[in-house]
C-alpha cells in the first residue's frame, strides 16, 4: 500500500510540473501571457536564460510581448 501511495504521489506531482526547458524558444514566446501564476517565475527565468541566444526576430517578439508577463 505504501509503494502504491508513493507511486501515485510521484505521478500526480509529475503531471502538474511544467518543464519549460523542454520547449522551444518559439513555443515559449507563443505562450507569453498565458502561463499560470504559480509557474510564472520558472517561465520568466527560462526566457531570461534564452535571451542571449535568441534571433533578432525572436528578441523583437520577446520585447513586444514582455508587457504580458510584467503585469503579473
Amino acid at each position: 500500500m505504501t509503494k502504491f501511495l508513493l507511486l501515485f504521489f510521484i505521478m500526480v506531482q509529475t503531471a502538474f510540473c511544467v518543464d519549460y526547458s523542454e520547449m522551444s524558444t518559439q513555443e515559449l514566446l507563443a505562450i507569453m501571457g498565458y502561463v499560470k501564476p504559480q509557474n510564472q517565475s520558472k517561465f520568466i527565468q527560462e526566457l531570461e536564460n534564452r535571451k542571449k541566444s535568441m534571433t533578432k526576430k525572436q528578441l523583437e517578439s520577446y520585447n513586444k510581448n514582455k508587457h504580458k508577463i510584467d503585469k503579473k
